[in-house]
């Protein structure tokens, strides 16, 4: 499974202007609308938020992975989103989270979940990406480097 087969350039953000994980949350389902508009967001949002309740996605390095699953979606999607200034996202390292890789997928793709999630914290996982998607000029940029490196990895 590649990044390629989930993510859209249409839903990726280089400026969230949120301050807090909830205004993150939907913003990155204002992104996964631009994918599907025909998407309930407040389901989304619940979605996002109800994995959100039992731990944090932000796994630290300035990354977080807010994830979730619902029959809402018939196939997986995706967004990314940035914040230049960083939110407490009560990160497993305490800070600011900068980079926010955004997963829903249906209820019963149990293996495609677990896929995508391995195939984004690999990805992510690696410095000099990290540091390069938070210096990227626009989310053009950020798309570009994703595909970039999701092909060479």
């Amino acid at each position: 499974m590649r990044i390629s087969d989930f993510l859209q350039r249409s839903a990726v953000d280089a400026d969230i202007n949120a301050s807090n994980k909830p205004g993150v949350l939907r913003e990155l389902v204002g992104l996964l609308l631009k994918v599907n508009g025909d998407l309930d967001p407040n389901e989304l949002v619940e979605t996002l938020m109800r994995r959100e309740k039992l731990q944090s996605t932000g796994i630290g390095d300035g990354i977080a992975i807010p994830h979730g699953k619902t029959d809402a979606v018939p196939d997986i999607i995706a967004c990314v989103g940035r914040s230049r200034q960083g939110v407490d996202f009560q990160s497993l390292d305490g800070l600011p989270t900068h980079i926010f890789f955004t997963l829903v997928v249906p209820e019963k793709a149990h293996g495609l979940h677990l896929k995508a999630l391995a195939r984004v914290t690999r990805l992510l996982k690696e410095p000099a990406i990290r540091l390069a998607l938070i210096e990227a000029p626009d989310a053009d940029a950020m798309f570009d480097l994703l595909m970039a490196e999701d092909s060479r990895l």
